[in-house]
């Protein structure tokens, strides 16, 4: 079994490579656009900030590639290449002068909203954030924490990594109502064992691969990584898949769809397993395709 097949990817991706007006935003490190596997992808940047990478060894460089690739690549590319015919917004937040964590770099809060507040402008409909957050002050927080609120009240879909501490909690992102928490798991679906998990993760977020992911290096060649970071953007790639096919549907029963799309109780502090298909089922049955 591929990660693709675990979470019914591939079903979805027969159907549709996504949509132009489908606009994803990525909120992560700059990315090597020149890389043959994204080359004729629509991907763009907020305007003025650079999303080009500077320096194809930096962290924020190969992270930046990789999550694009799980979401943008060429389809046969050794990337996962969820939803390329997408739009992909990149708005880097990791500086590429800095070392940082491979797996899971850190961003800083205030930083943070200010890039989602920019995404929202730009008119994207689901944003990706694979990252960590830096020690802030409480208004920094507190700043996040509007621009959260922001995405709700706009109809943007926020779908954060939960974080890879081994932790049962939650911060001001994993714990905002509307975002879409992503905890790891390997083949077997069982989570790994340094995913966050935590009674708001358990409720309203979703278990996705996130062991032993393939995608693209900055460099040209393959990156294999690990982690939470990995697993949302399978996440984010499933709906701006179902949102490609049915466009006209709101950011809440997008959002409901993949939330409800499970048989189980959300009753504890693990989330269930990500199944495309049946999101798409769920729109397919109470909303029609335009």
């Amino acid at each position: 079994m591929t990660p693709l097949e675990l979470v019914k990817l591939p079903e979805l991706m027969e159907l549709t490579a996504g949509r132009s007006d489908i606009v994803v935003g990525l909120i992560d490190g700059p990315v090597a656009i020149s890389h043959c596997d994204l080359a004729g992808r629509d991907i763009r940047e907020v305007p003025g900030a650079a999303s080009v990478c500077a320096q194809a060894t930096s962290v924020a460089c190969l992270h930046g590639t990789f999550v694009a690739g799980v979401l943008s690549a060429k389809r046969g590319s050794a990337a996962p290449a969820i939803c390329p015919d997408c739009t992909l917004l990149v708005r880097p937040v990791f500086p590429e002068s800095e070392p940082g964590n491979l797996e899971q770099p850190s961003a800083e809060p205030g930083e943070l909203a200010a890039a989602i507040l920019a995404c929202i402008e730009a008119g994207v409909r689901v944003i990706n954030l694979s990252l960590a957050l830096m020690q802030a002050s409480a208004q920094a927080k507190l700043t996040l924490l509007e621009a959260l609120d922001r995405a709700a009240r706009r109809g943007v879909i926020i779908v954060a990594a939960a974080g890879n501490q081994g932790t049962v909690g939650g911060t001001v992102i994993t714990s905002h109502p509307w975002v879409i928490p992503v905890v790891a798991c390997g083949l077997s679906s069982k989570p790994l064992d340094e995913s966050n998990l935590g009674h708001s993760i358990g409720r309203h977020g979703l278990r996705a691969p996130g062991e032993h992911i393939t995608s693209l290096g900055s460099e040209g060649q393959p990156l294999t990584l690990g982690g939470t970071s990995a697993a949302a953007p399978f996440v984010t790639g499933a709906i701006a898949l179902v949102w490609s096919q049915f466009p006209s549907a709101s950011a809440v029963q997008i959002r409901s769809a993949f939330i409800h799309a499970h048989a189980r109780a959300r009753s504890n502090v693990t989330p269930p397993l990500l199944n495309a298909w049946a999101a798409y089922q769920v729109l397919l049955a109470t909303h029609s395709r335009r």
